[in-house]
């Protein structure tokens, strides 16, 4: 039992460091053969097979005959394993992906804050309430205060009731990681962040879901107009 586990802890830091490998670019767009990167890694290639087969499963890798492994573009990547949820935050966000992680926070968050209204349980409300008295006390770049934006969203996502919703926790939680830096350097927005944050759990906290869903899209679309402000997130016309 015991080196079962430390097989697959070992597996697990491997593939880490394939993807890590992988999201900085280091190896183009086919990977080294598996004896090489076994060496690289210095690890048995029965441990690299596996670990390359953990990144296969989840749609991040192509094996091709007289090819090799292939990395496969991350909008491939199967978003739903929080791993690859994960692995896919740690990567320089891209116009592109900044706007798609800003639509799914449309679709997914304020019908979350709707539900957590109506039928949050008083522990879950009691939940979000003390996540956003933690975050107002913590500037940006201060410590903690990812951490605390990022506990405030995923307890509105847990006590919506959705199981489905709360499979996508870990999605919002990448999406607030990858949007924060970029949007919260401004002066002034810091204020903003608390008053929309506190507009949010005050209509939860009234059980009014219509008040809380509107809320909650504002939140997310005053973060995209900034987000619009720097980056172009309109996709360039092919020629």
């Amino acid at each position: 039992m015991e080196q079962a586990n430390k097989d697959r802890s070992l597996v697990s830091k491997v593939m880490d460091g394939l993807v890590t490998g992988i999201v900085e670019e280091k190896y183009g767009a086919i990977l080294p053969p598996q004896d090489v990167l076994s060496k690289e890694f210095d690890v048995s290639r029965t441990v690299m097979r596996e670990a390359l087969s953990m990144l296969l499963a989840r749609d991040m890798l192509d094996v091709r005959p007289k090819i090799g492994t292939r990395i496969r573009p991350m909008s491939d990547w199967r978003m739903i394993d929080e791993d690859v949820v994960n692995w896919r935050f740690r990567a320089k966000p891209d116009p592109m992906f900044l706007r798609d992680v800003i639509e799914f926070r449309i679709l997914i968050e304020p019908r979350a804050a709707a539900q957590a209204a109506a039928r949050g349980s008083a522990a879950d409300v009691a939940a979000i309430r003390e996540a956003f008295e933690a975050f107002r006390v913590i500037h940006p770049g201060e410590p903690g205060y990812q951490d605390a934006d990022e506990l405030f969203h995923t307890r509105i996502v847990i006590a919506s009731g959705n199981q489905f919703f709360r499979q996508m926790a870990a999605i919002i939680r990448g999406a607030l990681s990858s949007v924060n830096p970029i949007v919260h350097d401004k002066e002034g927005l810091w204020e903003t962040a608390i008053a929309s944050h506190q507009r949010v759990i005050e209509a939860i906290e009234r059980r009014d879901p219509q008040e809380a869903e509107s809320a909650s899209l504002a939140m997310i679309e005053h973060a995209a107009e900034e987000l619009g402000d720097k980056f172009s997130t309109q996709p360039q016309a092919r020629v």
